[in-house]
């Protein structure tokens, strides 16, 4: 069994508890003084530190870099325009005018490529920042945060999981089932998804498992806020073999802690322990996936 692990927790939709699993994992291990770091990778929207603390001993921008054209060196060939596979480059060849539009630009470089006429240069466009904070002696947090206005979170991403060198990486994932998500959970040993048992919850539950099977990633399910609609969800899970990992109920105490922006770990001795015991089974299941 491999203790040096990299989990994710995900979900295919928002609000499922993500945030809630992945801050009680973290603090569990760090109370333990296990090497952990908690990657929050909802760049659109990080709020782990909203419940953890930490100080800040990092800060770092991640860039990429878009083309700039000169209008005199340039010769209106087009060669830049057939090249951008994002439609980036607008391009009207009766008219001699040509323009980046950089809301659009991947910052790939076919353009600078395919130019002879040395027209194109590049500069400096900010995607996000990596902050990282030093919650105690071994635990660290790593938050991703994409700059208002750029058109993807996933370099942002990806630049803050690469920073995480712990025993124990935890990804918060950001929701759903697209670009942000896969990036993050193709970084990880295991997945857990948590879900909640509602119709919505299994919709997007099985779009979630469907994805993961199609990039061979070994999965386990938490299901919150149990005793809430049906056992449909129960059905599913015995039905595809997926485990079960944990139950949290609809409980007025656990909303009550969070709404605070408190750890439940924290506030309730039971609640530590299972949260322990969840880590161990993750353990005992998945730490001998490989990445």
């Amino acid at each position: 069994m491999n203790n040096n692990i990299k989990i994710a927790i995900a979900s295919g939709k928002g609000g499922t508890g993500k945030t809630f699993l992945s801050t009680n994992l973290f603090r569990i291990l760090e109370k333990q003084s296990i090497d952990v770091t908690l990657v929050d990778c909802d760049a659109e929207e990080p709020n782990d530190l909203q419940f953890l603390n930490g100080t800040l001993r990092d800060e770092s921008r991640v860039v990429q870099f878009i083309p700039e054209i000169d209008k005199d060196k340039c010769t209106y060939c087009g060669k830049c325009f057939e090249h951008c596979n994002y439609n980036a480059i607008f391009y009207i060849n009766s008219r001699k005018y040509i323009e980046v539009l950089e809301d659009e630009c991947h910052g790939c470089g076919a353009c600078s490529v395919a130019c002879d006429d040395n027209a194109i240069t590049e500069k400096e466009d900010e995607l996000g920042k990596i902050s990282v904070f030093q919650s105690s002696d071994t635990g660290k947090i790593i938050e991703a945060r994409t700059k208002v206005g750029v058109h993807s979170p996933v370099s942002t991403i990806k630049a803050a999981i690469k920073k995480a060198d712990s025993k124990v990486i935890l990804l918060d994932s950001p929701p759903g089932t697209s670009c942000p998500f896969i990036q993050t959970v193709a970084q990880a040993d295991v997945v857990i998804l948590i879900t909640e048992p509602t119709p919505f919850g299994l919709s997007d539950l099985k779009q979630a498992v469907e994805t993961l099977k199609s990039m061979g990633k070994c999965c386990g399910v938490v299901v919150n806020k149990a005793g809430l609609g049906s056992n449909d969800i129960y059905d599913y899970l015995l039905e595809e073999k997926i485990p079960l990992l944990m139950s949290v109920p609809f409980d007025k105490e656990i909303a009550l802690h969070y709404s605070k922006g408190e750890i439940l770990s924290d506030k309730n001795a039971d609640w530590d322990i299972k949260f322990n015991r969840l880590y161990n089974l993750i353990l005992e299941r998945y730490g001998n996936c490989s990445n």
